[in-house]
């Protein structure tokens, strides 16, 4: 394991490894080694082995990771060996999707508080949750020891948000508000915003038939593993 901070980059990209080997376990394959799933990813397998040596030592050399054990070694690095509760704040059209998204659970949360600042949305109930008012945010946030909250309001509302789900003892924050958010150091802040995605992708584009770098050519995670050379090997004892 490597001394020292591990760089935010490297910690984005673990969810990915952990995705792409639940979908490979699904599959049936038991091992694999840093060099397929590099080939799946898109990445390169210099970078895989740089990104998991700041946790530890996994897999052999000439035989690959175990699947099943490597997906625990990155659920334990990312504390999803647990069920996260999770406040969300806004019940309008983004905030209903959000609550009734059926992959939280599956993967690590649970929205236990939901928050609405329109009385035609408070006292609504979602997935067995009761909507409440956004002025009750802070007491029922700490009485929860909710630490993630998700932001689904429009911008001009999201920093006052962020503020009262702060003072609750929120560590950590989706944020689908188009606006930066100023916390303190302490908390983790995510920006979700579909336009800004878009207009950086708009770079890349023109009437041109081929661009570098417009996604031409791209393959589905499908097609990869079909001609992918991964054998499903037995695991390792």
């Amino acid at each position: 394991m490597r001394n020292g901070p591990v760089p935010d980059i490297v910690v984005r990209r673990l969810p990915l490894y952990l995705r792409t080997l639940r979908q490979l376990q699904r599959a049936g394959y038991r091992t694999v080694s840093s060099e397929e799933l590099a080939q799946v990813l898109g990445v390169t397998a210099a970078q895989i082995r740089r990104d998991l040596s700041y946790f530890g030592r996994f897999g052999k050399q000439g035989y690959g990771y175990p699947v099943a054990a490597l997906i625990r070694e990155l659920e334990g690095v990312l504390h999803l060996d647990r069920l996260w509760n999770v406040a969300l704040v806004g019940y309008g059209k983004l905030g209903q999707a959000i609550a009734h998204y059926g992959e939280f659970e599956p993967n690590g949360f649970r929205i236990t508080a939901i928050f609405a600042k329109s009385p035609e949305h408070i006292g609504q109930i979602a997935n067995g949750v009761v909507v409440l008012p956004a002025t009750e945010i802070e007491r029922v946030v700490r009485e929860q020891g909710i630490r993630i909250g998700i932001i689904a309001v429009p911008p001009e509302a999201a920093q006052e948000v962020a503020e009262k789900l702060v003072a609750g003892g929120v560590r950590a924050i989706l944020n689908y508000a188009p606006t930066v958010l100023h916390v303190p150091p302490e908390v983790t802040v995510r920006e979700i915003d579909p336009i800004s995605a878009l207009q950086s992708m708009t770079f890349y584009l023109d009437d041109r038939p081929s661009v570098a770098g417009n996604g031409q050519g791209e393959q589905s995670f499908a097609d990869v593993m079909e001609r992918s050379p991964v054998e499903k090997r037995p695991a390792a004892h």
